[in-house]
């Protein structure tokens, strides 16, 4: 490591994780490629802050030439022969209107007002007509902020968006209480009608459900524009357009808005991992060749996606990239970014086939240095114009630093996915009988995280709601949620998964990481899988909807999931106990299916045995006093029994219990979990 510890060197990380001290010149070199990079953006742009605006420079923009006013158009296509601007404004005429190319490979036109204003208006459709070595089609311009599809051909086209009135924000962005409490959701698929949701049908009927329940945080799925409604919006065209099959850009502002004014962040998708191949709607051989936006050849393709991969190495690709990071932060007050896939980003092998087995395969081998560089600056770039931004990463290998400080040699990343969980319970329920459950085991998995990273936790995303798969409240039950989800049916599998339900997101939330994730629907158990239309459905809606009314209706056991998903994100927003870095393990015993474990000072106590229940039981606590159970799932409320009192305290004994010199007795039924809070500070 470097001598002078006041001057960063990129092997910060080493005093986390003393293994890592083999690979600190991997780690200087690491920074160093990034430092580089940096530097050559600032000796062009002057900054990050100067590259990051490519969207007031390129697309349509108002603007002067030669003291007149009017609407620059401007596209990047080094490749192309000759490009013109083709429109509804000019009756789509592909001979007039030529843009003019400057010794960048920059394309532009300026139409002034006198005589356009009144030609080229808000909503009007405009595309650029390329002719370019791979022969002459009409695209949509790389930095359209709308794009809209004809009904009748199915055809996209951008369209020139300029509303006579900025919108009117109304709101500021709420704090955050507690952890990073996050609800999933996608637009589409809100609503329980079998259609397409709009953005206002979400503000009207979603986002309240989601501040009820206690999250502080909502991520959009499926926002930036995709031709493809089926690819749940991972099949990126339009990067910097808001998806018109949901309603108009005011729209999803006001949503945003609005959830602000709920207590609610937003945070986007953000897909820039890969972009779809389409060619008539998307980026792909804009200018005629394969390598303008993306890597020439078998590199920039992701075969397995079936899309393309961007070459983060050129410096338009950083500033198109770079710019759509400020553009939705500043454009549509987004809080933040989920970093979609960036495991095919930072790995030459894209993360397929090859297997992580030590250092040398985060560090040294298949590296994409450009793409990491790409990833440190645009989290450096979205702190620095939001310093409370916040940005999680998605990534299935698990990389070295992904969500510590550049400096230290990380990615800068806020929080990281903890992938691993969902994929232990799935393996869990798929595989082994309740009897055979390790307490020891659950407890080592819901702490298997690299040390001095935030994770979000979660249980189960739209991953596992998808076709194919299951999600939960599936593996738990089955085909018998459509027969015996009534109060009046006792069925032996409905109450052991209602139970199980509740203790496996309560241990994944007390436990998991410093932040918690759900998707729609899932909090409450939700019957069906996510299946878009597709021809193989029949472009059914069916199951591309959200079937609120089951958890609203006053006698099926789905709202008995549903209160206890509030009561468990209460649990934070009372205890803070999501921020809490302290975990121990109190007691665990894999004969009996005991699970005891704190975080900070709040006790968690899980009984996992499928029948027997315990009573007087007697385990060492960490603080001199009384203990009070603020949660039981056994509560009827909850679609338990109501075995324990409401309130329950539990009075502190001078007895010497596993090597602590107090200790407590409760009754702990049969899959039930209580949680308990130390006395003096139950009325926190």
């Amino acid at each position: 490591m470097s001598s002078d510890t006041s001057v960063p060197d990129g092997t910060g990380l080493i005093a986390i994780d003393p293994w890592l001290e083999p690979y600190a010149p991997a780690l200087r070199h690491r920074y160093n490629n990034y430092r580089a990079t940096l530097r050559r953006i600032c000796e062009q742009f002057g900054s990050l802050e100067g590259i990051s605006r490519g969207h007031e420079h390129f697309g349509f923009n108002r603007g002067e030439h030669e003291g007149q006013p009017g609407v620059w158009y401007r596209e990047w296509a080094p490749g192309a022969h000759s490009l013109h601007l083709i429109g509804e404004f000019n009756g789509w005429d592909r001979r007039s209107h030529p843009l003019l190319r400057d010794d960048f490979g920059v394309w532009s036109i300026f139409l002034p007002d006198e005589p356009y204003a009144s030609r080229l208006i808000h909503g009007s459709e405009v595309k650029v007509h390329v002719v370019a070595p791979n022969g002459v089609m009409d695209r949509i311009p790389a930095y359209i902020r709308r794009v809209v599809q004809d009904e009748e051909t199915k055809a996209f086209a951008g369209q020139f968006w300029c509303p006579p009135e900025p919108f009117n924000w109304a709101n500021p962005v709420p704090p955050i209480e507690g952890g990073l409490r996050v609800y999933e959701a996608h637009i589409g698929m809100a609503q329980e009608e079998e259609k397409l949701g709009t953005y206002r049908e979400f503000t009207e009927n979603v986002l309240p459900r989601i501040a009820d329940l206690g999250y502080n945080a909502v991520q959009l799925m499926a926002i930036m524009e995709h031709p493809y409604y089926g690819s749940f919006g991972y099949h990126v065209s339009n990067f910097y357009a808001a998806s018109s099959r949901f309603g108009t850009p005011e729209d999803l502002k006001h949503l945003i808005d609005t959830a602000h004014s709920l207590g609610l962040r937003v945070l986007l998708d953000l897909i820039h991992s890969h972009s779809v191949k389409n060619i008539h709607d998307g980026l792909n051989q804009l200018d005629g060749t394969d390598f303008q936006y993306f890597h020439a050849g078998p590199r920039g393709r992701h075969d397995v996606w079936d899309s393309l991969i961007f070459d983060y190495g050129k410096t338009e690709v950083l500033r198109f990239l770079l710019s759509n990071i400020r553009f939705w932060l500043e454009e549509y007050r987004f809080d933040g970014f989920r970093f979609d896939g960036i495991t095919a980003m930072m790995y030459l092998h894209r993360g397929l086939g090859g297997g992580f087995h030590s250092y040398d395969d985060y560090l040294i081998n298949n590296i994409d240095e450009q793409a990491i560089a790409y990833l440190q600056m645009a989290n450096q770039l979205a702190h620095e114009i939001r310093p409370d931004v916040i940005t999680v990463a998605e990534d299935a290998s698990g990389m070295v630093g992904l969500a510590r400080p550049v400096d230290d040699g990380g990615l800068g990343f806020d929080y990281r996915l903890a992938m691993g969980i969902p994929d232990y319970w799935i393996k869990v329920l798929r595989e082994k009988r309740d009897e055979d459950w390790s307490m020891g085991e659950m407890f080592h998995m819901l702490l298997n995280r690299r040390q001095g990273e935030k994770h979000i936790a979660y249980c189960e995303s739209h991953d596992q709601a998808l076709v194919g798969d299951k999600t939960i409240a599936f593996w738990l039950m089955d085909a018998d949620m459509y027969w015996h989800m009534d109060d009046a049916s006792r069925n032996p599998v409905i109450d052991r998964g209602i139970a199980l339900h509740k203790m496996i997101r309560l241990i994944s939330f007390a436990l998991g990481g410093e932040g918690y994730l759900n998707f729609m629907g899932n909090e409450f158990g939700h019957p069906e899988w996510v299946d878009f239309p597709r021809e193989g459905n029949n472009f059914s809606y069916k199951y591309a909807r959200r079937q609120w009314s089951l958890v609203d209706h006053p006698t099926l056991r789905y709202r008995y999931l549903n209160n206890f998903d509030r009561a468990m994100q209460g649990l934070d927003r009372q205890y803070r106990i999501l921020p809490d870095p302290f975990i121990e393990a109190l007691h665990m015993d894999d004969q009996q299916k005991i699970f005891i474990c704190r975080r900070g000072p709040i006790v968690f106590v899980l009984n996992f045995h499928p029948h027997e229940s315990y009573t007087d039981y007697r385990f060492g606590v960490p603080d001199p006093t009384d203990y009070q159970v603020v949660l039981d799932t056994d509560r009827q409320e909850f679609g338990g029994f109501n075995r324990i009192s409401q309130g329950q305290v539990y009075p502190m004994q001078k007895q010497p219990c596993y090597e602590r010199r107090q200790s407590i007795q409760i009754y702990v039924p049969a899959r039930t979990a209580q949680v308990l809070a130390p006395a003096t500070i139950r009325n926190v």
